[in-house]
C-alpha cells in the first residue's frame, strides 16, 4: 500500500500495486493498465487501417512478432544503461535478474526501437509499404503510452523533483534510509497528457493535411521527442549514458525530434506530393484504374512535351491513357464532335486537350451549339390569333 496526495487539489489516494490474486500469483494493476492500453491501441489501429491501405489481418500477424520483441527491446535498453544493477556479488552478470521484468525495468524507447525494426522486416516480407504501416502504428504507440503511464502512478514511480506547483504530487520517499514526505512533479501525468495531445494533433493532421507516407511517423518522433526531452529533465529516476551526467532518453528524444522536424520541413515545404504519394491512394488506383483521353495537335513540340508529361503522371498514378493526335488544319466541327463523343463515354474519367487557344475556343463553341435543341419551324412561326 502507498499514499499519494495532490494537496493543491485536495485529493488523496491509497494505492495497492496488486489488483487481485489467482492462487498464490498476484495480478498487478500495472499489467492490467498496460494491457488495457495495448487493447485500445489495437482496436483504434484496426478501425483506421483501411485509411492507410493496411489490412486488419496484417496488424494481427505483425503483433505476434512485435509484442514479444518490443518487451525484449525495452528490457535490453534498460539493462544496457543500468548494467550494474544486474551484477552479482562476484561482479558477474545475474541473468536471473535480467529476465525478472515483473520487478520493474522497461524503457519505452527500447520498445519503440524494437517495434520499428520488427515492422521494417515484416513489411519487407509481406511487400507492404513500411512508412504507411508506421504512420498507422504511431497512433497505437501514443494510445499505449498515454494509458500505460497510469501504471507508473499506481506503482508510485516516474516522478520528478520537488515543486510547489498547485498540481504537485505528495509521496513518501526513502531519503537517507528513512521514509520522508516530499512534494514532487507528477511527470507520469505530464507525459500521459502530452501523448494524449499528440494523439489529437496527429489525428487532425491525418484527416486534414496528410501529404505523404511517413508524415505521421515523423510527426510522432517530433512531438514525442520534444516532450520527452523536457519531461525527462524533471525526473529523478532517469537512465544515464553510462557514467556521464547525460540522460539517455533526453538525448535520444532531442536528437530524434530534431531529425524528424528537419525532414518534415523538407518534405512539406520543398517537395511536391501528388495523390500517389500516399500508399492508400496507390492501392485505390490499382484497384480502380482510371482512363484518360489526351487530345492534341500532331507535330507541335509543346504538345509532344505535354503528352509525355501527362502519360508519365497518369502512369505513376495507375491510370490508362488514350491518345488522339489531330492533324493541323482539322476543321473545328470535327474537333468539337470528337471531344463531345469522348466526353460522352462512360469508361473515360476525363478528357484533356492541348490545342491552339483559338481552336479550343471554337471547339467549345461548337460543342455548346450542338448541345442546344434545334427550334422547329412550328416553334419559329408566330402564334396565330
Amino acid at each position: 500500500m502507498g499514499t499519494v496526495a495532490f494537496p493543491g487539489l485536495g485529493l488523496e489516494f491509497q494505492l495497492n500495486r496488486v489488483a487481485f490474486q489467482i492462487g498464490s500469483w498476484p495480478v498487478y494493476w500495472y499489467g492490467i493498465i498496460i494491457a488495457a492500453g495495448f487493447l485500445l491501441a489495437v482496436l483504434y489501429c484496426s478501425r483506421r487501417a483501411h485509411e492507410f491501405g493496411i489490412q486488419q489481418d496484417d496488424i494481427v500477424d505483425m503483433l505476434f512478432f512485435a509484442v514479444p520483441l518490443a518487451i525484449i527491446g525495452a528490457r535490453l535498453y534498460y539493462i544496457v544503461f543500468y548494467l550494474d544493477l544486474f551484477r552479482g556479488e562476484d561482479g558477474g552478470l545475474d541473468f536471473g535478474k535480467m529476465v525478472r521484468i515483473w520487478d520493474g525495468g522497461l524503457a519505452i524507447y527500447g520498445g519503440v526501437i524494437a517495434s520499428v525494426l520488427t515492422l521494417l522486416v515484416f513489411c519487407r516480407v509481406r511487400k507492404i509499404k513500411f512508412l504507411a504501416f508506421a504512420d498507422l502504428g504511431v497512433f497505437g504507440l501514443l494510445i499505449g503510452q498515454a494509458v500505460g503511464r497510469w501504471g507508473n502512478f499506481v506503482n508510485i514511480e516516474c516522478y520528478g523533483g520537488p515543486t510547489d506547483l498547485p498540481w504537485r504530487m505528495g509521496i513518501y520517499e526513502l531519503v537517507d534510509g528513512t521514509m520522508q514526505y516530499v512534494e514532487v512533479h507528477p511527470t507520469f501525468l505530464y507525459e500521459s497528457a502530452w501523448n494524449l495531445l499528440g494523439l489529437l494533433a496527429l489525428w487532425w493532421i491525418s484527416k486534414k493535411w496528410q501529404k505523404f507516407d511517413g508524415q505521421m511517423f515523423l510527426s510522432y518522433f517530433a512531438w514525442y521527442g520534444v516532450g520527452r526531452a523536457f519531461i525527462e529533465g524533471m525526473r529523478t529516476d532517469s537512465l544515464y549514458l553510462f557514467h556521464t551526467p547525460i540522460r539517455v532518453s533526453q538525448l535520444f528524444g532531442g536528437v530524434t525530434a530534431a531529425i524528424a522536424i528537419v525532414l518534415l520541413v523538407v518534405e512539406l515545404f520543398f517537395r511536391k506530393h501528388g495523390l500517389d504519394a500516399l500508399y492508400v491512394n496507390q492501392i485505390r488506383m490499382r484497384e480502380k484504374p482510371q482512363r484518360t483521353a489526351l487530345v492534341y495537335l500532331e507535330g507541335d513540340e509543346a504538345c509532344r512535351e505535354w503528352v509525355r508529361r501527362m502519360k508519365e503522371e497518369h502512369s505513376a498514378a495507375g491510370d490508362y491513357t488514350e491518345e488522339y493526335a489531330l492533324a493541323p488544319g482539322t476543321p473545328q466541327e470535327e474537333v468539337g464532335e470528337l471531344i463531345a463523343s469522348l466526353r460522352s463515354r462512360e469508361d473515360l474519367s476525363q478528357v484533356l486537350t492541348h490545342l491552339e487557344e483559338s481552336a479550343e475556343q471554337e471547339a467549345d463553341t461548337a460543342r455548346e451549339e450542338a448541345a442546344q435543341p434545334e427550334n422547329t419551324a412550328e416553334e419559329e412561326r408566330p402564334p396565330q390569333e
